[in-house]
């Protein structure tokens, strides 16, 4: 499994992921009972987010590793460069992405995000959609229901127990009277783009460390990768690179 979430509030766009990549491996007896599944690492270098500098719009996935026996990295990266031309914009994208993994893998339970502005008249507009290849989903997450007006928020996908116990969770009180104390909001609007940086990270890093000491497959972990995407440029605010 994975870790990914894009935070968009009004300046910017943040994606991060981890890096990790977990296998099950599982053994047949010499009567050919199966075995319990064994959960174990076989990468800390996965790339999960992708920048699409041309068109401005960043695409994370989460969810299956192996799709007909080839990681999900390598189906995204030939996506990108068999069916991606450079008049797309963040909305063709989206519709294309779901549509060559729906057609190549239909019951891949994998999530993705595709995230950019897209000019509209003078206007820079965000897009910020989250699919589901094996459902066939595609919902604009940004956008409140009466379907004009921009929302502020988070989105994420893969092991998201831990941020859903931070974030939405209410808490029983104290006095055991049976009554919740509501979340306490996060105030998306009054981020600033180096604000939510550091949430996409924080986000990250504390279901990293919370799963560190769970009894629990340790199936997010390595290095963050960030990306910030505005109107006026996108870059990687971290990336890991290929090292000897």
């Amino acid at each position: 499994m994975s870790f990914i979430c894009s935070v968009y509030i009004p300046e910017a766009i943040v994606m991060a992921s981890d890096s990790r990549q977990s296998v099950a491996i599982t053994t047949k007896d010499k009567d050919g009972k199966e075995s319990a599944p064994i959960h174990t690492t076989s990468s800390d270098s996965v790339n999960k987010t992708f920048f699409l500098e041309k068109q401005g719009v960043g695409i994370s996935f989460a969810g299956d590793t192996l799709l007909g026996g080839v990681t999900t990295e390598s189906h995204i990266k030939r996506f990108l460069e068999e069916k991606v031309v450079k008049t797309d914009d963040v909305v063709t994208i989206a519709d294309k992405i779901l549509d060559y993994f729906k057609a190549n893998f239909p019951n891949a339970n994998t999530n993705i995000h595709v995230c950019g502005f897209r000019k509209e008249g003078r206007a820079s507009v965000p897009y910020a959609f989250a699919l589901h290849v094996g459902r066939g989903e595609k919902e604009r997450k940004n956008i409140k229901p009466n379907g004009k007006d921009f929302d502020y928020g988070v989105m994420w996908s893969g092991e998201g127990d831990v941020v859903a116990r931070l974030l939405i969770a209410p808490l029983p009180k104290p006095d055991k009277s049976g009554e919740v104390i509501p979340p306490v909001p996060v105030m998306y609007p009054a981020m600033t783009p180096q604000d939510a940086v550091d949430f996409a990270i924080y986000l990250t890093r504390t279901t990293i460390e919370t799963m560190r000491f769970q009894a629990r497959p340790k199936s997010v972990g390595g290095p963050i990768d960030v990306l910030l995407i505005t109107p006026e440029e996108a870059k990687w605010i971290q990336k890991k690179t290929v090292q000897g």
